[in-house]
């Protein structure tokens, strides 16, 4: 080799960098194949990124993220590969970064946005970058989630509450932002609302005695016994999760809230002394039963009791031997207290006064205290007055004894 070529040699070798394992080089790409990245870093050997130096994505194609002419920057894993190249990595350089990135968002409780890559039985797991960041199941939600799979490719945001590189424990939280969100909704809530506003709601539950509503912040109960001015035997027959309710604030107590669809102006009391005044004749449906007597649907909210003395002419024991549940019935209103919102009904003065239209005793004898329909007691208590004509017996035997010598008197002449 002659002095001239060892001296050029020499001049190309200096200019060139030198570089160390670990060493940060930046370079630019000069090929791109599906697996493989080929850098030219000036170095007298270009640099090597492999696909599993580049990403912890199995499936990814590098011709889809990188392309010839791009620069970047990477780690050197060797300065000879084995094949006279130097391997280099991105990913580590790249999770270095996003450890810094992440460590900061820690310090500073920075609400972080990712997508997530995959479902355990334990949790999620995210990735910042090429970090990855478990959030245990525990701290998904602030409700128990069953089934975890519904996340999945899905972008959520969280906290990071734990973070240690060294040990690969870095901790995500999603539940403490869910909660944070809801109290300041409940806060915003209450601050706007009062005992008697109109508001709009979503059943969210349904119960034997009622329904939760979300209103946007917090729940009110609907109780069953507000849920109408009629009678409602089961919240689930009438309202389904899901539906949108326009109710009004009864009550504000504390952070209970109680709700009502029971409106004022609704109400079916407003008008019933017109059309249920003393001596109407008026039509309804047996809603229960009693044993002194039957209670009467005249519409949604209005009930009447039907004493058991006043159904019938005939003596009855009890209403369920003659009448049944659902049956419609027409009856003469006998009393209306409008105070106490209580009506008294009876069928037998309706067929009375069929009989004998203008009897004003007959009108007396059906009308009844309120306070029967109070006890079970109350029957008995009436029975005399119904087993009466059977004493009168005798008063209409006594003629046909005293007329009989009268007749037999000519015979003895």
């Amino acid at each position: 080799m002659s002095e001239q070529t060892t001296e050029f040699d020499k001049m190309i070798e200096e200019s060139l960098v030198t570089i160390h394992s670990g060493e940060i080089v930046e370079g630019s790409i000069i090929d791109v194949k599906p697996d493989e990245i080929v850098l030219n870093i000036g170095y007298k050997s270009d640099g090597i990124i492999k696909k599993s130096d580049y990403s912890n994505n199995p499936d990814i194609d590098l011709t889809t993220v990188v392309k010839v002419g791009d620069t970047m920057k990477a780690k050197v894993l060797k300065v000879n590969d084995g094949d006279g190249q130097v391997a280099l990595t991105y990913k580590r350089l790249a999770i270095e970064e996003s450890n810094e990135r992440i460590k900061k968002a820690f310090e500073e409780k920075e609400v972080l946005k990712a997508k997530v890559v995959s479902v355990t039985t334990g949790g999620l797991n995210v990735v910042v970058n090429e970090t990855k960041i478990f959030i245990p199941a525990s701290l998904i939600s602030d409700t128990y989630v069953k089934d975890l799979s519904k996340y999945e490719g899905e972008e959520i945001e969280f906290v990071v509450t734990e973070f240690n590189p060294k040990k690969r424990r870095i901790i995500g939280d999603r539940k403490q932002l869910i909660e944070a969100e809801k109290q300041k909704k409940k806060d915003e809530l209450f601050a706007r609302i009062k005992d008697g506003d109109v508001i709009e709601g979503t059943v969210k539950n349904l119960t034997e005695f009622g329904a939760f509503v979300d209103l946007g912040g917090a729940d009110g109960l609907l109780h069953i016994s507000e849920m109408s001015w009629g009678r409602i035997e089961n919240p689930k027959k009438v309202f389904k999760v899901g539906q949108k309710l326009t109710v009004f604030i009864k009550e504000i107590k504390g952070e209970k809230i109680a709700l009502s669809l029971k409106f004022p102006d609704k109400n079916p009391w407003i008008s019933a002394v017109e059309k249920y005044a003393k001596g109407q004749v008026v039509k309804g449906k047996i809603a229960r039963m009693a044993e002194f007597g039957a209670f009467v649907e005249l519409e949604p909210g209005i009930d009447a009791l039907l004493h058991v003395s006043q159904i019938s002419k005939e003596h009855v024991d009890k209403p369920s031997d003659v009448l049944k549940v659902g049956q419609e019935v027409e009856a003469k209103v006998v009393d209306f207290n409008e105070e106490d919102h209580k009506i008294s009904l009876s069928m037998k003065a309706l067929i009375l006064d069929e009989e004998e239209p203008t009897s004003d005793v007959r009108e007396e004898e059906v009308n009844i205290e309120e306070v029967a329909a109070e006890t079970a007691e109350a029957p008995v208590e009436e029975a005399p007055a119904e087993e009466a004509p059977v004493e009168e017996a005798p008063a209409e035997e006594a003629p046909v004894a005293e007329e009989a010598p009268a007749e037999e008197a000519p015979t003895e002449e």
